[in-house]
């Protein structure tokens, strides 16, 4: 099974630029999936892959972590199939589980301004942090477009930013001047640093600030301000496209913003937006409270 695995995982790299994560997660669920069966891809049966199934709902793995498991095994049996190495995929026959509908977590409008609020000085280290936190909120970047950005993806004069998203496509956000301002504020004490590194967001010792980073420097602040609930980097891309709906933004604009190929995406934004209109109802219309 091992042979095959790499083969995948060579053919992921190839063909679809899938990144090192990806690859691993693959990799780590088809091991998991070829320890379960013992057996050769081509003897294995849809009945294999809903026994694994089931051994992980036994074990209390989440419905979503079970049901991207399947989506590997799936790809996995696809490409065997259209390789010849197998007759037919198996996995076909297997339903995924459903997934109860989530609404994604998203800040006030108080706790954003106290989020941005909270790294406080002139030093490095807080600068570049307002900066962050004023970026994610301003573009609704992913943690790693946000990661890659370079100085010269940025256009100052014109307040855009140049983003290389999924699949390396590139599109370019308008940077909001709260945003810009905190950059601006940040390169100046960049400077001292003295680091040749074309990186925007760098450590103390100059180099490349990482995911992990990211999302340490917004659960210090989120811990400053005694915010209820975790936050992290996905939370304000979340909350970027919220406010910008509650604001009378349309869907398309913001399927741009966000990088989303499909508009079907974008539109758990709408969820959202029918909920916060309940909510305001429910507290101002005097005819909401009405007893039955």
């Amino acid at each position: 099974m091992n042979k095959y695995i790499e083969q995948f995982r060579d053919s992921l790299k190839a063909e679809h630029d899938a990144s090192p994560h990806t690859l691993k997660a693959y990799a780590e669920d088809l091991k998991e999936f070829s320890a379960f069966t013992e057996k050769k891809p081509q003897d294995i049966d849809n009945l294999d892959i809903r026994g694994f199934l089931a051994s992980l709902h036994h074990r209390k793995l989440k419905k979503s972590s079970i049901s991207r498991k399947l989506a590997t095994i799936r790809s996995f049996f696809k490409y065997l199939h259209k390789e010849g190495y197998v007759k037919k995929n198996p996995a076909k026959l297997v339903s995924s589980p459903k997934i109860p509908k989530s609404l994604p977590r998203f800040l006030t409008i108080d706790e954003t301004f106290a989020l941005m609020e909270a790294p406080k000085g002139d030093t490095f280290q807080a600068t570049r942090d307002k900066a962050i936190l004023e970026l994610l909120y301003s573009s609704g970047l992913r943690v790693s477009e946000l990661t890659m950005l370079n100085i010269n993806d940025f256009d100052i004069k014109e307040s855009l930013i140049r983003v290389k998203g999924k699949g390396k496509k590139e599109r370019i956000i308008p940077i909001g001047s709260k945003a810009m301002e905190a950059i601006k504020n940040y390169l100046s004490e960049r400077i001292s640093l003295k680091k040749k590194s074309q990186a925007l967001f760098l450590n103390n010792r100059g180099g490349r600030l990482t995911q992990r980073s990211i999302r340490r420097i917004l659960i210090k602040y989120a811990r400053m301000i005694a915010l209820k609930g975790s936050l992290s980097p996905h939370v304000l891309r979340h909350t970027f496209a919220t406010h910008l709906l509650h604001g009378g933004a349309d869907l398309r604009s913001i399927q741009e913003l966000l990088g989303h190929s499909s508009l079907s995406t974008t539109q758990k934004y709408t969820h959202v937006d029918i909920s916060h209109l309940m909510e305001v109802y429910d507290k101002a219309h005097p005819m909401a409270k009405r007893s039955n």
